[in-house]
């Protein structure tokens, strides 16, 4: 699949509204997700969760904690993106199965180094490799003819009782993808480079 990501760039938009109808094969899916689970994480911990909600009750339940956003039960994937916050510890050789035995040693003990007792770290990498992963999953979403819209608009309590979230995982975001049935808002404007983009230091 040849994928022009400056075009996906340019053109997504946070969709509000999706055809409730559409139904996404599984096999588009399987290919966003597939990808997802290809993004950076440091030590390759490979950190993320991809919860995707397909009960329609539950959606609804969703929906209710989340300001009544319909996006959440009409478009045609609801994805929860959540950290796993402990990952690092649980059972980390497995993270470098396919490397040689000194290697995956060297990197089970790194591991166990930068992260134990460094609870504000382990939240931080759960953030960082879920922003990677929710990037990457709108970007191939949209080239596929995909809309999406990335929320966070909702009671993250509310929501972790619904889906049974572990007690050392966290929410992150939801990633909502479909088929758009109302165009996007239009686009804010981007900011100057000047106010972005810096050199070496900020002053």
């Amino acid at each position: 699949m040849d994928l022009d990501v400056a075009a996906s760039i340019r053109k997504r938009r946070a969709t509000k509204v999706f055809d409730a109808a559409h139904r996404m094969p599984d096999a588009d899916l399987d290919t966003i997700l597939g990808l997802a689970r290809r993004m950076p994480t440091a030590f390759n911990i490979q950190n993320w969760r991809f919860l995707v909600v397909t009960d329609p009750d539950l959606r609804r339940q969703i929906r209710a904690v989340a300001w009544d956003q319909p996006q959440v039960t009409d478009a045609s994937a609801l994805l929860v993106l959540c950290a796993d916050i402990r990952a690092w510890e649980k059972a980390p050789e497995r993270y470098w199965a396919n490397a040689d035995q000194s290697v995956r040693d060297f990197m089970v003990g790194a591991i166990d180094q930068y992260y134990r007792g460094r609870e504000q770290v382990q939240r931080d990498e759960g953030m960082r490799s879920c922003g990677m992963a929710a990037g990457a999953i709108m970007l191939l979403a949209e080239s596929m003819g995909y809309a999406t819209c990335p929320m966070d608009g909702f009671d993250f309590a509310a929501v972790g009782e619904l889906i049974r979230l572990p007690s050392d995982h966290e929410i992150v975001m939801f990633v909502a993808i479909g088929k758009a049935a109302a165009a996007p808002y239009p686009p804010g404007g981007i900011m100057p480079e000047k106010d972005i983009i810096f050199a070496n230091r900020f002053s």
